[in-house]
């Protein structure tokens, strides 16, 4: 399959196929090629993190509830680091347009995560000088979105540690957890926490694991607290 019929699966008519082209040339294709008037990807690749940075951000900023800046933070770091990238390289298929050179290729290239990783970036970065943030959004709403609903969001926000922070800008003390109760069949237990300081319940939570339900009562606590 040529590129420009690739990307048209994905709604994308390509204007200059010469700039998309080059997001799949690595740097080792040119070393072994340097009579081809050719560039590598790697401006693309570092015009590309940038641009999938902000449009990461952006996402992030506009879903609700409301998430904060550190957990933004945390959410952002999960979304493009180079195993997810390469991840997402995999899966819409990009290796097949990649020209290595012949030592790179021999020593596996084609599956490596920085190789994929960084050509993903390329070409977000050559579908944003081709056509701006509107072809970058029909595939990053694909696979950045699809990916954000795979993240166990609960664990990443460590609400636990918000809450002893938050305890602790106001005294020494430090809350503990319990479990209370733990409920339905053997393999698939509910088990419901208590959060307190000293001897006041500050939140309550449910949850699969003794980590989660403490992490739902710590953000219980949080939600009342803050208020």
């Amino acid at each position: 399959m040529k590129l420009y019929e690739y990307f048209k699966e994905y709604g994308i008519t390509i204007n200059d196929s010469s700039l998309i082209y080059q997001a799949f040339i690595h740097t080792s294709y040119i070393n072994e090629n340097k009579h081809l008037d050719l560039a590598d990807n790697e401006r693309l690749e570092l015009l590309g993190d940038a641009v999938l940075q902000l449009w990461t951000a952006d996402f992030l900023y506009r879903q609700e509830p409301k998430i904060s800046e550190g957990d933004m933070t945390l959410l952002r770091a999960q979304l493009v680091n180079e195993k997810v990238l390469a991840e997402f390289s995999r899966k819409m298929n990009l290796g097949q347009f990649l020209k290595l050179g012949v030592g790179e290729e021999k020593n596996g290239g084609y599956q490596r995560n920085s190789i994929l990783a960084d050509t993903f970036e390329a070409v977000i970065g050559a579908l944003y000088l081709d056509q701006g943030f509107e072809a970058i959004s029909k595939i990053c709403e694909i696979v950045i979105k699809e990916k954000f609903e795979t993240i166990d969001k609960e664990n990443l926000m460590d609400f636990k540690t918000k809450l002893q922070e938050f305890v602790q800008s106001d005294s020494r003390k430090t809350v503990q957890y319990h479990i209370i109760s733990t409920s339905g069949p053997a393999n698939q237990p509910v088990f419901e926490a208590i959060v307190k300081l000293d001897e006041l319940i500050l939140g309550k939570g449910k949850g699969t694991s003794k980590k989660r339900a403490e992490q739902q009562a710590a953000k219980d606590a949080l939600n009342k607290l803050v208020k």
